[in-house]
């Protein structure tokens, strides 16, 4: 039996290696949108569409979380809302990108329906590089998400507010935009943000008398409905409770209690951000909001939409839970 699962295995890879070389070789041609196994490239390739889940918020209402993935290494690419951005029916504006970074991108945007959506279904349809790609999703039991808190470990996501004494937002960007600045072309603008987060979070054992409560039943999956995408690879993220101990943990976590990351989200020139990333120290208090300052400067006139992204030690997308971080999307008018 063990000969006959090496001789399958072995044949199997002989097969997919001798598929991608034929690829490489120009001999075989991949499909129009790609496939998932082929090798990333520099340029040239698709953009996947991606549900995420969808979960309650704290008002009653439900929201659907997308993201993407942009197969091209090196290719950054604008597509503006319209036939090669779609989000039907209703669309095709419902908040997504229209500049698409390179890489996976978790959660980038959510689409608020009522509780009672029930499987009425949307589409977001992508079209780069001549490929298109498109992913339909609705309220699909399976892909139930407790944006909040994380019931493997107890872990919230970071609080943020654009100013001092202005609202906190937390958990998936449920309004369009938070705030509204002006600029001019080519002076940069100050961006300030304010971050809060709770202490590092613990792997609580089985059995532990300060485990978090059980998670809330998820409805159940009917039979007949398949998969509606393709989602990234879930992991558990430790603390300094799970094996290997605090420093396994420390080497887990980015530098810094927190990250608070700002990126082009939309808009018709570049956008420089002198700091994309800024680390913060909150001491471990829950309670303390840590300013992060850094600017952006615009090639163009227009308007723009920036994505402010704050990180706990369970990193983007919450290491794939989709729990826990928040994001909330800045407009700003370059004239």
């Amino acid at each position: 039996m063990r000969a006959h699962r090496f001789v399958t295995v072995t044949m199997a890879t002989a097969v997919v290696t001798a598929c991608l070389t034929l690829l490489a070789e120009g001999q075989v041609k991949p499909p129009p949108g790609g496939v998932l196994a082929e090798p990333p490239g520099n340029s040239g390739g698709p953009i996947y569409a991606t549900f995420e889940g969808w979960g309650p918020l704290k008002d009653g209402s439900n929201a659907l979380l997308l993201g993407y993935f942009n197969r091209n290494k090196l290719q950054e690419i604008s597509i503006p809302i319209g036939a090669e951005n779609r989000i039907e029916p209703g669309g095709p504006d419902f908040g997504q990108p229209t500049h698409f970074l390179t890489g996976r991108q978790y959660g980038m945007f959510a689409i608020t329906v009522p509780k009672d959506f029930g499987n009425k279904k949307l589409t977001w349809t992508i079209v780069a590089n001549g490929h298109t790609t498109s992913v339909s999703f609705w309220t699909n039991p399976p892909y139930w998400i407790d944006f909040f808190k994380n019931t493997a470990n107890g872990n919230e996501p970071p609080r943020i507010k654009f100013a001092a004494a202005g609202p906190e937002y937390i958990g998936p960007p449920r309004e369009r935009t938070v705030a509204t600045l002006s600029a001019t072309v080519g002076q940069p603008l100050d961006l300030t943000a304010w971050a809060a987060d709770q202490p590092p979070t613990q792997v609580f054992e089985t059995g532990a008398a300060d485990a978090p409560a059980a998670a809330p039943a998820r409805p159940p999956a009917p039979a007949d409905e398949p998969l509606p995408a393709f989602i990234g690879g879930r992991v558990v993220n430790a603390g300094p409770g799970a094996p290997g101990g605090a420093a396994a943990a420390a080497q887990r976590r980015p530098r810094g209690d927190i990250q608070v990351i700002w990126k082009k989200y939309r808009g018709p020139g570049d956008v420089k951000i002198a700091a994309e990333t800024i680390s913060l120290e909150n001491g471990g208090d829950a309670k303390k909001f840590v300013e992060a300052k850094t600017t952006a400067t615009f090639s163009a006139p227009g308007t723009y939409w920036l994505r402010a992204q704050v990180n706990d030690n369970s990193g983007n997308g919450g290491g794939g839970d989709q729990c826990c971080w928040t994001s909330a999307h800045v407009v700003v008018n370059v004239k």
